[in-house]
């Protein structure tokens, strides 16, 4: 007081705004509150409104990256990646819209239209001679809800899309409060030929006891590690470390982010079996 309210009501408020900024920098902090929380705060109710709208209002649309499979030396592959176009505000980047999607529980019904969506499209090019596989992140939400699996095979069902063709993308953050209801969706999933890759590989704590009991076919090397391949010695033995561990354990590998030929000879060298990157194609 004065600079924050001239009465109780409004201190009281704008205490609260400054708590939960606290509660979102990792708790057990103290945060003074000032006029840009409330904007923020202003900006991500009017987001999640907008959020619930998008869908039926067909405001989603969704991209692919092709993957280059070495051996083949062709693009047998494509991950699909979400994208929101905004009445008003134009193109909203997922790093802003998904993690709000989690916290509101509206991944669910956002995550199965991505599903269905891809599988329609992977569906209509098989049609016409292109036999695609077609790759589809799903978040830690969706792995926790019981009727993925159902979910799962019913959009296969609809759309007539082939399971072998299907890989579903989960990250090691994903994996992060692991349990037997995880593995058994995994193993559920793998169970009817549906094939699971392990994204961003190498920033989360996956042990290798866990490791060795997911049903997993392939490893996503974080792009992270690929940036300073080629200048960094550190990263060139991490990535070598992993697409080692990668054979002994009978997973394929994908690295993410190539931007040069350089970076994508030095992978081939090492055996990796598919790249992914703006040095092939943007989404």
């Amino acid at each position: 007081y004065p600079d924050d309210g001239d009465n109780a009501e409004t201190l009281l408020k704008h205490a609260d705004t400054a708590m939960y900024h606290a509660k979102s920098e990792g708790r057990d902090n103290c945060q003074f509150y000032n006029i840009a929380l409330t904007l923020q705060a202003e900006k991500r109710m009017h987001l999640e409104n907008d959020l619930r709208d998008a869908l039926e209002k067909q405001e989603f649309f969704l991209v692919y990256q092709p993957q280059f499979d070495i051996a083949a030396e062709s693009f047998q592959s494509v991950e699909a990646l979400i994208r929101w176009n905004h009445p008003k505000q134009g193109s909203i980047s997922p790093l802003d819209f998904i993690p709000l999607a989690e916290e509101n529980g509206l991944i669910i019904p956002i995550g199965e239209w991505v599903l269905r969506t891809a599988c329609q499209d992977a569906a209509r090019w098989h049609q016409q001679g292109h036999c695609l596989e077609v790759a589809v992140n799903l978040s830690p939400l969706q792995i926790k809800n019981p009727g993925l699996v159902q979910s799962v095979l019913d959009i296969l069902a609809e759309t007539n899309f082939p399971p072998e063709k299907l890989v579903l993308e989960i990250t090691e953050g994903a994996l992060m409060e692991h349990n037997e209801n995880t593995l058994s969706t995994l193993h559920a999933l793998r169970n009817h030929n549906i094939q699971i890759a392990l994204d961003d590989f190498g920033t989360g704590y996956s042990s290798m006891n866990y490791l060795k009991r997911l049903a997993i076919n392939n490893l996503k090397v974080d792009q992270s590690f690929i940036h300073g391949l080629l200048d960094d010695d550190d990263n060139l033995a991490i990535v070598r470390a992993i697409i080692s561990l990668s054979k002994n354990l009978g997973f394929t590998v994908t690295a993410e982010g190539i931007e040069t030929l350089e970076q994508a000879q030095v992978l081939k060298h090492f055996g990796c079996e598919t790249l992914q990157g703006f040095y092939f194609s943007k989404p």
